[in-house]
């Protein structure tokens, strides 16, 4: 009977044993659910979330609105000196350049005061453009008949163009005292340079003496000539244009007919006249006829 004692005590405590082993079971089944996809130690941390995306600006960046800005400025520009060239400036109105660039007449003042305005800023331009011309041909070194030459070929491009066409055919008298002072200052400093240019090639043996004020005066008024008379769709381009008048300015009209060295003894007779002295005495000799009668 002791032996059935024991196995009671046995089967009773079993079940005894196992009531509290089930309820941490359960308990850990409970406690698993929420942390299904731990995250494992070593791991890449969790990506952050999303941020929202910023709304697109229909506006450009700053620069992006100064370089239009400017462009739309000179676009302004070049076509009011196209109109003053064709028209002239007192024929030409901010309505009608309004109407060559398809905008309303508002629009310009965002870019330009008023007329006065955009016919300094035409002819600036212009002078500006030789100034450059002539800086960078003096730059590039070489002879003084050299950078002349460069110096009046770009001089003869530009007063073609839109803007060297504005300042020859309009020109300043129309623009107040003060501006009319800056602008007379631009051209007087290519006057200058003109004059040195000459100086320097009569003493390097270049060009032939001569009064370099009187030269540059020549140079400058035969070349700026063309912008008044030069048609864009006329006969010849602007490069054939400026080849032209330089090799006229640089090599005369008269006919120069070649010259052999014939010492007068072999020739039995005085040297002949060169053909501009031969056309000075014949233009000498009728006033002396006149006079005499």
């Amino acid at each position: 009977m002791p032996h059935a004692k024991v196995a009671t005590r046995r089967r009773s405590a079993t079940p005894t044993a196992a009531a509290p082993s089930s309820a941490p079971a359960a308990t850990q089944v409970k406690l698993a659910k929420p942390v299904k996809k731990p995250a494992k130690v070593g791991s890449a941390p969790p990506a952050p979330a999303p941020t929202p995306t910023a709304a697109a600006s229909p506006w450009p960046p700053v620069s992006h609105r100064e370089r239009q800005r400017e462009a739309k400025r000179n676009a302004v520009l070049q076509a009011a000196a196209q109109l003053f060239n064709e028209r002239g400036f007192h024929a030409t109105s901010l309505d009608d350049i309004a109407a060559r660039l398809n905008v309303t007449k508002p629009t310009l003042y965002y870019y330009v005061k008023n007329k006065d305005e955009i016919l300094l800023q035409c002819v600036s331009k212009g002078l500006t453009m030789m100034l450059e011309g002539i800086d960078a041909s003096r730059a590039a070194g070489g002879k003084a008949i050299d950078q002349l030459m460069t110096c009046m070929q770009v001089y003869a491009r530009i007063v073609t163009m839109d803007f060297g066409m504005c300042l020859i055919r309009v020109g300043d008298e129309q623009l107040p005292p003060e501006s009319r002072k800056e602008l007379r200052r631009l051209k007087s400093a290519i006057d200058q340079e003109f004059r040195r240019l000459v100086a320097e090639g009569v003493a390097e043996g270049s060009l032939q003496p001569c009064d370099p004020k009187m030269t540059a005066f020549v140079i400058a008024g035969a070349l700026s000539w063309i912008g008044r008379w030069y048609q864009p769709d006329g006969e010849y381009t602007p490069e054939q244009v400026a080849q032209q008048c330089i090799a006229t300015l640089c090599d005369g009209v008269l006919r120069r007919p070649a010259q052999t060295p014939v010492s007068t003894a072999e020739a039995g007779t005085a040297p002949a006249l060169p053909a501009r002295r031969k056309a000075a005495v014949g233009k000498a000799k009728p006033p002396a006829r006149s006079a005499g009668a």
